[in-house]
């Protein structure tokens, strides 16, 4: 009689591979895709038809159906851009302004967020609660006010004026976005620092301001661009052609009767060119600013 060393056979089948499973996943991915593209050419199609809108003779502007590569591009929107209104002067009000404002608020912004982050004092979160209840404010309402005071202030028709209001317009928002991050510096470096007999500022230079780089290129570009960008107060305040910014100055080519859009858009190409320069030195800094402000420790 022999033994059989064969283990029995199970009655189970063998368990499928799941290509439903698969089949899901692949899908998931793909609608994912397909939404991130039309998001992206939602986004893009106005930039798109601006830029080639600007390269296009003034016959063809309108021109139907659109094409979106001009049959006979030409760079005399930007020409004209450059030289009609005194359009440099204004590129150069804007740059200073919207430089001037990006250091003030950069300035004021991180003294506060290290303040309300690191030191206990009377009051301390109830001046928090201010800050933030300014951010619910809606801007247009100020208008009024803001204006009476530039008045008072002798800071109408002023680009040291423009630099003033909307720094303390961006002020509120910025440091509640840095406080963040200056809470996330561990508590041991500044016990270290303490023991090597540094003080507030020095720590506030050698520790917290290399710790919280990334976002404050974060808000270096959110500054930037909300003054770059700003069209209402700098219209309200501003009467001196010499003194406009670029926002005024691109509003201005429009005619009352007729408007060379060919000439708008170049000029508007024109002045993304600086946003888009600041956007790509900052853009690893800015990435790891939102990256390091999603994720929790």
């Amino acid at each position: 009689m022999t033994l059989s060393l064969r283990a029995p056979r199970s009655s189970r089948p063998p368990r499928p591979t799941r290509p439903r499973a698969h089949s899901r996943e692949r899908f998931s991915k793909g609608l994912r895709l397909a939404v991130l593209v039309v998001g992206a050419l939602v986004l893009i199609a106005p930039f798109l038809y601006m830029t080639s809108t600007s390269f296009k003779p003034h016959a063809y502007l309108l021109e139907v159906p659109p094409r979106l590569i001009p049959e006979d591009p030409t760079t005399g929107n930007y020409s004209k851009a450059l030289s009609s209104n005194n359009f440099g002067r204004y590129f150069l009000n804007s740059t200073y302004v919207a430089a001037s404002t990006t250091f003030v608020i950069l300035v004021l912004s991180s003294t506060m967020a290290y303040a309300f982050a690191r030191f206990h004092f009377p009051g301390k979160r109830t001046l928090f609660g201010v800050l933030l209840a300014g951010l619910m404010i809606p801007g247009i309402i100020t208008i009024v006010p803001q204006f009476i005071l530039a008045s008072n202030l002798g800071l109408l028709n002023s680009l040291n004026g423009l630099v003033l209001f909307y720094s303390g317009s961006a002020v509120a928002f910025i440091t509640f976005l840095l406080r963040a991050f200056f809470e996330r510096v561990p508590q041991a470096l500044d016990d270290a620092m303490t023991i090597d007999g540094a003080g507030p500022l020095r720590k506030f230079v050698r520790l917290y301001l290399p710790m919280v780089r990334p976002a404050l290129a974060t808000a270096a570009i959110f500054a930037f661009l909300g003054a770059w960008d700003e069209f209402i107060w700098a219209l309200t305040v501003i009467d001196d052609p010499d003194k406009r910014t670029l926002p005024i100055a691109i509003a201005a080519l429009q005619g009352q009767h007729s408007t060379q859009w060919g000439m708008v858009f170049a000029a508007s190409v024109i002045a993304i060119v600086p946003v888009l320069a600041v956007y790509v030195i900052g853009q690893r800094q800015f990435i790891a600013g939102i990256a390091s402000g999603a994720v929790k420790d």
